[in-house]
């Protein structure tokens, strides 16, 4: 329970301060142009709020709604989600959207996103120059790669070390280098110290990546012991540093990846079972050590949870890059570029049938978010949502921004604007898209948590 609630105060704190940040982006740019604001919400109102303040003085109200779907500001003269056409049967006045010029109208709208956009990327700067960033260079991977069956039907083995594509070389390990591959005609791996190519098929993309329980490619872990934990099955058995597994229950072990998926199986098969002298025979194991040169073999029982009680050597150095302040602004900037040029390439996998059933809500969200409370994924997960919405809601559809900005757009080159009738009901269409989308999103979600 403690977990959820973790997960969603991360999810309500992130998404009220891109809300506001957005809202005040539109807010910013009305208040520049002379237009009259009437609302600033976080969360919607309908028929009431939960709270709300207007300063002495002021022409706008200030409140927080009970809907937690996103947020608005009330722009006089303007057509959108908080008022119709109707409240616009009056003649026009000078401190209205309506009554200012296309190109003040057009930044007024474009304010959020670009707010969104901008926020994203001075958070990027801001975990650049506060942690650094940390990767793992794939041509250190001396060990080489850990690949699913999925992969290995390609023609890729256990050992491969991932160099380039027809059309990218291989540095980093991460997300951008599954898109690549995904994307690929051949992938050429160093096996042996010999360059061999392998053919992707060509319907292979990423959410096929996804299907399979195990990731496609893993760097290869050695089965080498780092440290012990005390108390541990792994102490009690006499295990240390730089010992070596080679075999478990008699099966070959060539990396920590086949000793934690000999010990998932055990757990999984337990849970079929209900005798409990059957689950403790069960935690009974038997490996070969080697240390030293010499193998030994050794019986032990894994804990109650199937742990045996040891950290893995890693076998690679992360590489890490350390910003000073100035240095931080250019590589957030970068850095914050790339994950939007990502998420844009991923968008087209959404129009999928697989993508389609994949839609995810406020819970699949939620659950991006860490167990525990950690400042630096909890930044880099709000960036990265700010990059979402900024993008999301430049989308050319009624009742996002980008639906207005299409309009400005139109105004400008035919010089004519579209009636507020026109709007009104442009607006309507667009929310009960809108609205549509969010209710199958989250109904994926319930629809996971039970099945």
């Amino acid at each position: 329970m403690e977990t959820y609630l973790i997960k969603g105060l991360q999810l309500v704190i992130s998404l009220a301060l891109l809300i506001i940040i957005h809202e005040g982006g539109h807010f910013l740019f009305a208040k520049l142009f002379k237009v009259r604001v009437t609302k600033f919400y976080l969360f919607f109102d309908p028929w009431f709020s939960l709270f709300k303040w207007k300063p002495k003085n002021s022409e706008t109200e200030y409140g927080i709604g009970w809907l937690p779907f996103g947020g608005y500001v009330q722009i006089a003269g303007m057509v959108d989600e908080s008022q119709d056409a109707k409240s616009l049967d009056h003649p026009v006045e000078p401190w209205e959207f309506r009554a200012k010029p296309a190109w003040q109208r057009l930044f007024i709208m474009i304010g959020g996103v670009m707010m969104n956009f901008l926020l994203a990327l001075f958070i990027y700067s801001m975990i650049m120059f506060t942690w650094g960033e940390s990767y793992v260079s794939v041509p250190d991977l001396k060990n080489g790669m850990k690949f699913n069956e999925q992969a290995h039907s390609m023609g890729f083995q256990d050992g491969d070390i991932l160099l380039r594509t027809d059309a990218t070389i291989f540095n980093k390990y991460d997300s951008d280098m599954l898109r690549a591959i995904a994307d690929a005609q051949t992938v050429t791996v160093s096996r042996n110290g010999v360059e061999t190519d392998i053919a992707i098929p060509e319907e292979f993309g990423l959410l096929d990546m996804g299907k399979e329980s195990t990731p496609f490619v893993s760097i290869m872990i050695p089965a080498v012991i780092d440290s012990v934990l005390p108390e541990t099955p792994a102490a009690v058995a006499g295990l240390q540093s730089g010992d070596r597994f080679t075999a478990f229950n008699g099966k070959p072990v060539n990396s920590y990846q086949d000793f934690a998926g000999y010990v998932a199986a055990l757990r999984a098969k337990s849970d079929s079972i209900t005798a409990q002298e059957k689950v403790d025979a069960l935690r009974n194991i038997t490996l070969v050590v080697e240390r030293a040169g010499r193998q030994d073999t050794l019986t032990t029982q894994l804990d109650k949870d199937f742990k045996l009680g040891f950290y893995p050597a890693q076998g690679y150095e992360p590489v890490h890059v350390s910003y000073g302040f100035w240095e931080s602004f250019p590589a957030g900037a970068a850095y914050g570029v790339n994950v939007l040029k990502g998420y844009i390439e991923d968008l087209k996998y959404v129009f999928t049938k697989e993508g389609v059933s994949n839609l995810g809500g406020f819970g699949t969200i939620g659950s991006l978010f860490p167990e525990a409370w950690d400042w630096y994924l909890f930044w880099k997960m709000t960036a990265f949502l700010s990059i979402i919405l900024a993008f999301m809601n430049i989308l050319p559809i009624p009742a996002l921004d980008g639906g207005h900005v299409l309009f400005l757009l139109y105004e400008i080159i035919a010089r004519r604007k579209p009636s507020d009738r026109f709007m009104e009901r442009a607006q309507m269409i667009g929310m009960f898209l809108l609205l549509a989308l969010m209710l199958w999103a989250n109904f994926n979600d319930i629809l996971r948590s039970f099945f």
